[in-house]
């Protein structure tokens, strides 16, 4: 292993959900549902209460009512979520400078450095869930571990309001006995090839010789369970200040069958990349594309910008030709999409286009006024629509949608 770092995995409880409990007394201690009622609607959060019935986000909501007809439909607030989440990552930030934010409501942040100022990582996990229960009323799980993948499992397994340490010594004690859905990247569907291999737990995934695993799951898969099952995972936290790249993906609970709904989950995520870069004063010049389609089925895709750019409408250009010309040989449906910018550096000296000029001043402008009204008003305050044709997408980056209109 790499030379030991302390890592924690910080993740808020039912994020959405709690925050709607703590923003009207009237639904706390009910199921709750944030997400949408139409024919489409999807969960987008559960409350404990509704989780109890076997309701889970990416659900559909027809779905999640049928397992729990009592529970409260409740519309997403987005600009309430981003205040409460700005809150908690300024938290983060006081204790580190290596926060490395996963989603609004989750993040990895490296201790290491931070012993001197606020004791060890236990203590300092101790200090954010107190802090964090304290500035917003909610509660969070938290992972200590030595690395990410150990830190993000930690935090999982004593939900909600809980803490786990998994000590360096005592990695093989922790995981030889979960089942092996619990590492990253296994799945129904790979756990039922697991277990035809007679692999049921990590620990008899850490018991098969490494060879054996890649006889019969391929090199990438098998060394990749392997190194897992042992604990190791040497991936640093990086800030968005000084990540290499900058990227979001998306795991649903269930797959995804139609090419335009992944496009639209797509979107957002290119919005999501872009905003971030403006923000961090980065621009990129590639675009990697991650799709999941099944068992261990993972491919990506990238290509090269024309110039270094940090604007919406260049990252989506890219993305959006790396996915149709994926989809139109093989589309199969989704598990996971996952779009990134690389190849990043500091603003400044990118050749100009071509044809740059007053429409790329235009674009520049809308992608800066669309950051400010995110900043004041939160991320659903303005979006690009997500509307779609069954041929092609007929919204594209430039048409913007204000927050309630989408269908």
């Amino acid at each position: 292993m790499t030379s030991l770092r302390t890592i924690l995995h910080v993740d808020m409880d039912a994020f959405f959900a709690s925050v709607e409990q703590l923003d009207d007394t009237e639904l706390r201690g009910r199921p709750v549902l944030v997400g949408g009622r139409g024919k489409r609607g999807v969960v987008a959060a559960a409350s404990y209460e509704a989780r109890a019935f076997g309701c889970r986000s990416a659900q559909p909501t027809a779905v999640a009512l049928r397992l729990c007809p009592d529970a409260v439909v409740v519309k997403p607030n987005g600009t309430r979520y981003r205040e409460i989440s700005t809150q908690v990552f300024e938290i983060l930030g006081s204790f580190s400078p290596l926060v490395q934010p996963i989603s609004v409501d989750e993040a990895f942040v490296d201790v290491t450095g931070s012993a001197g100022l606020f004791g060890d990582g236990v203590a300092i996990a101790h200090a954010v869930r107190e802090r964090i229960k304290n500035e917003t009323q909610l509660t969070a799980s938290v992972g200590v571990a030595p690395n990410k993948f150990l830190a993000k499992l930690a935090s999982d397994l004593d939900k909600p309001d809980g803490l786990v340490v998994i000590a360096p010594d005592r990695i093989h004690d922790m995981l030889d006995p979960l089942p092996v859905g619990r590492l990253w990247g296994v799945g129904k569907a790979s756990e039922a090839r697991l277990a035809r291999l007679g692999l049921r737990t990590i620990g008899d995934i850490r018991a098969m010789d490494e060879s054996s695993l890649v006889a019969n799951l391929g090199e990438r898969t098998g060394r990749h369970l392997a190194r897992l099952a042992r604990g190791e995972d040497d991936r640093p936290v990086h800030s968005d200040r000084e990540a290499k790249t900058i990227s979001h993906e998306r795991t649903f609970g269930e797959d995804l069958t139609e090419a335009d709904e992944v496009r639209a989950v797509l979107l957002g995520q290119v919005e999501d990349v872009g905003r971030r870069l403006r923000a961090h004063g980065r621009v990129a010049g590639t675009v990697t594309l991650k799709i999941r389609y099944g068992a261990f089925e993972t491919i990506t895709r990238s290509g090269t910008l024309g110039s270094k750019s940090d604007r919406t409408d260049d990252l989506w250009a890219e993305a959006l030709g790396l996915f149709d010309r994926w989809a139109s040989g093989s589309f199969r449906p989704v598990r996971l999409i996952g779009m990134g910018a690389g190849q990043l550096s500091e603003p400044g000296g990118e050749q100009l286009g071509l044809f740059a000029g007053e429409s790329d001043e235009k674009r520049t402008r809308v992608d800066e006024a669309t950051d400010a009204i995110r900043a004041k008003f939160g991320d659903d305050a303005i979006r690009r629509a997500g509307a779609w044709s069954r041929k092609r997408a007929q919204w594209g980056p430039g048409s913007e949608e204000r927050e309630g209109d989408a269908s």
